[in-house]
């Protein structure tokens, strides 16, 4: 369930001042944030915002087709890698011995 249109998007205060402070004066530079439950407002478009992942920032530039959506879609947490040996170990084991069932015995 979204958030309530009366309360408005979610922008942490302190993350909201920085974006308005750089509006003002023109300036272009990263913005470290650890806020990734901000949602994007049109003031963020043309900033580029260093989210955090957990590990490390990860620099996201804000464009139009992003407002609505947070800053924490935009910064994966999670990698996969892929499981190779047991990918490989199958793979072996059904060329080796023919078919995979082994033949019924006739009485």
């Amino acid at each position: 369930m979204g958030r309530s249109l009366k309360k408005g998007p979610y922008v942490h205060p302190s993350l909201l001042r920085k974006i308005s402070e750089m509006n003002k004066s023109g300036k272009k530079q990263v913005v470290k944030s650890w806020k990734r439950a901000s949602m994007i407002i049109p003031e963020m478009i043309g900033h580029t915002i260093a989210v955090h992942n957990g590990k490390k920032f990860v620099p996201v530039y804000i464009t139009e087709q992003m407002i609505g959506h947070r800053l924490g879609e935009f910064s994966a947490t999670r990698y996969f890698r892929a499981h190779s040996g047991v990918a490989k170990k199958t793979e072996e084991a059904g060329t080796e011995g023919g078919s995979a069932a082994p033949a019924p015995k006739s009485a």
